[in-house]
């Protein structure tokens, strides 16, 4: 029975303290959701989009953001018991990508707390708040999902521990795992809690994980086939059995609609992740993005500082999710998926319009794009060939036939929304895919040189970010990603048509430095290819694996998990930073050790032209 008397306004924010419930004359919330973040009403926070998904639901929902654990736990209590559940999320970031560097070196900030102070939650939240809540609330369910539970629902390898872990839900002890982006699986167990299902029997909705005792009786679902990954156990014996996992769990994550349902036994459990749903419709994500937000911060952040990810996002607008790049040091398609979801016209719009209202809006869109800025509303051209494709990425290591292109909705777009009225500048900060419109011949008709004129013309802010990522061949080939010599010819159009306008722009490329098959001579010709381009490279980082990545699965396994060959992996402290310091082969304290290095690698010549 629901005790509520009565319901707020969708418009409402969401209760954080037992006072806001007195107001708001709440006696019971449905569903309180604990999370690592500060609390955001912005549909950019996947906080925000849960619980304004679960108010359209017809819930009331309560928000525990940032808890003390550290103290009597105080915080876990103050709004009750749930009606239905806990959900729990560790925010927007894995916490250790969130907590530090590539190095393990501790970060002194977090852009997802007012100040951007450290400090205000844990390693691993996930499972710190789980345990808590099950400790204090042993009889009410937890549901885990979000970035850090999604990225961890199968054995993966923690980088931070350089161990591999089991599923979350095994570390956590939660009832119940989302994984991807849960509007639609949250949607499903609403509507069966809501008719009387009890939350224990919810083991076949699709995109979520349960774990079972080990001698329970699988349950039946007639339109799925049942795979047996590698044990918990026996991956931590043999990492080559953890990376052959891996094919699977990557060809499955991004199936149009997989009917593979995936076994894993973890200890005396078995861990049972069901198939996706299918990717959202265009209604399901207008759905999403048009629900009521305020699109700023929760009140009680009024006098605690600004939030560095708020500041950063407020003013940009989600074209679309999914990224079909299938970048191998990449988690998004194992999140959002391969599949572009797009949004209609009206309700981007619709969304610039409710901008416009909020206090302190200037009229200027920080960004206007997802994942990749220029993936809006392509798609395979036949959907019936994609439901049956397994390739990661649909641009690697060749277009797709089947692949719809055209940028002109995206220009289109872009001209609507920078001749709205009130709105003076349309930036795109989103990083874009110019093997999309560079690699493949147009006769005009699919809008690749008009988009890259618009772009320039319209819609930098000064610099343009792109990432390369590398300018080896057989590196780039592993991470997935284009030839160098494609990122030139970009270049080289990008500052004709700067001229063109009469503007003063750059272009600002990525690099990474030790990724998987990257060795010490590969960063010396990526010093010397990007130094005879005239940079001093400054958009740079050293890999971090992440958990789910092919690059990731390399770096632990030493293998190719999908060819079993051996890869080249910089692991000590000394090779990682050798390899980051031909970034900096301008630097003076470098010169002499470049000098040396260069020669042994025979690249002396090509380097005194440009270094010397």
């Amino acid at each position: 029975m629901n005790l509520n008397s009565k319901r707020p306004s969708m418009s409402e924010f969401p209760p954080s303290s037992a006072k806001e419930m007195k107001r708001l004359e709440l006696e019971q919330l449905d569903v309180i959701l604990v999370t690592g973040d500060a609390y955001v009403d912005h549909p950019s926070f996947g906080n925000a989009v849960i619980v304004r998904t679960l108010q359209s639901l017809g819930l009331t929902v309560g928000v525990i953001p940032q808890p003390n654990w550290q103290d009597d736990l105080r915080d876990f209590k103050k709004l009750g018991t749930p009606r239905l559940f806990f959900a729990v999320s560790a925010g927007c970031m894995d916490s250790m990508v969130n907590h530090y560097t590539a190095s393990k070196r501790l970060r002194s900030d977090d852009a997802y707390t007012p100040g951007g102070q450290s400090g205000f939650r844990p390693d691993y939240p996930t499972k710190v708040y789980t345990k808590i809540l099950k400790d204090i609330f042993p009889e009410s369910p937890v549901l885990i999902g979000g970035v850090e539970a999604s990225l961890r629902r199968v054995t993966h390898y923690d980088y931070w521990q350089d161990q591999l872990l089991p599923s979350m839900l095994a570390q956590s002890g939660a009832d119940l795992l989302v994984y991807g982006m849960g509007e639609k699986p949250l949607t499903e167990i609403v509507n069966l809690l809501q008719k009387g299902v009890p939350f224990y029997s919810l083991k076949t909705i699709p995109q979520t994980a349960v774990l079972l005792e080990m001698e329970d009786k699988l349950p039946k679902n007639k339109n799925w086939t049942d795979f047996t990954l590698n044990s918990h156990e026996d991956c931590s014996g043999d990492p080559l059995l953890f990376a052959s996992n891996f094919k699977v769990i990557e060809e499955e994550s991004n199936q149009y609609q997989s009917e593979l349902r995936l076994i894993q036994h973890v200890g005396d459990k078995t861990l049972i992740i069901n198939p996706p749903f299918a990717p959202m419709s265009e209604k399901e994500i207008d759905g999403t993005f048009d629900l009521p937000y305020t699109r700023v911060p929760h009140p009680r952040y009024r006098k605690k500082g600004i939030i560095p990810a708020y500041e950063m996002i407020k003013n940009s607008v989600n074209l679309h999710r999914g990224c079909f790049g299938g970048c191998a040091f990449c988690t998004i398609s194992a999140h959002q998926g391969k599949f572009i979801a797009s949004r209609s016209e009206k309700s981007i719009l619709n969304e610039i319009e409710s901008m416009k209202q909020v206090e302190g809006f200037n009229g200027v869109l920080s960004d206007l794009g997802g994942p990749s800025a220029n993936m809006y509303t392509l798609q395979g051209i036949d959907l019936n060939i994609c439901k049956k494709c397994k390739r990661p990425s649909c641009i690697f290591p060749a277009h797709c036939n089947n692949l719809n292109s055209d940028h002109n909705p995206l220009i289109n777009i872009y001209k609507k929304v920078r001749e709205t009225k009130g709105i003076k500048h349309v930036f795109i900060g989103s990083g874009i895919r110019y093997d999309l419109f560079m690699s493949k011949k147009d006769n005009g008709s699919l809008g690749y040189d008009q988009y890259l004129s618009d772009l320039v013309e319209h819609h930098v802010s000064g610099k343009l970010k792109v990432a390369p990522e590398h300018t080896d061949p057989k590196v780039l080939k592993y991470m997935r990603k284009p030839s160098f010599s494609m990122f030139i010819k970009l270049k080289t159009k990008f500052e004709r048509l700067t001229e063109k306008f009469g503007k003063k722009q750059e272009i600002v490329p990525y690099f990474i430095s030790s990724h998987p098959t990257c060795d010490e001579k590969e960063m010396a010709t990526l010093a010397v290819d990007t130094a005879e381009l005239g940079y001093k490279l400054r958009q740079i980082q050293d890999f971090t694996p992440t958990p789910m990545t092919l690059a990731t699965v390399s770096y632990y396994s030493g293998v190719d998990p999908y060819t079993m060959n051996p890869v080249f992996v910089a692991k000590t402290k000394e090779q990682k930073l050798s390899q980051r310091r031909y970034f900096f082969w301008y630097l003076p304290d470098n010169n002499k050790w470049i000098r040396a290095r260069m020669k042994a690698f025979d690249l002396i010549e090509r380097a005194k032209k440009m270094m010397f």
